[in-house]
């Protein structure tokens, strides 16, 4: 079972009956059209993300905003340069964790060698 899609498939059914085509549960579609829609990334980057098609990703952004009763608007230029700042900040931000991350294990290493090698057997 295909967690993604929610399709099943049997081991030599693609090679008997040639390749098929995906499908994919409405809640998938809509799920990942949320994605586009609701973080302000763009279909490029959540289609590489989750592995479909950009197009058909498009297909189902589109289809989601009609559904929708009141779709956010496109952001403006203001709203478009911000959102960049705050991704290039918080880029940063994660190599910096990353960072004290490997620093804190080597001072616990550093930290522990030295107690021990204090000691005498």
């Amino acid at each position: 079972m295909d967690i993604l899609t929610g399709q099943g498939s049997l081991a030599g059914e693609d090679a008997l009956m040639g390749a098929k085509r995906k499908s994919y549960t409405p809640a998938y579609r809509r799920d990942a059209s949320r994605l586009v829609i609701d973080t302000g990334r763009t279909i490029v980057e959540v289609a590489r993300e989750i592995g479909v098609g950009e197009a058909l990703l498009g297909r189902w952004v589109a289809a989601e905003r009609a559904r929708m009763d009141d779709p956010p608007g496109a952001l403006d230029i203001d709203e478009r340069a911000e959102l960049e700042r705050l991704r290039a900040e918080n880029a940063q931000l994660r190599m910096d964790r990353e960072f004290l991350k490997k620093a804190a294990a080597f001072f616990v290493t550093e930290n522990a060698s030295s107690s021990t090698s204090g000691r005498s057997s």
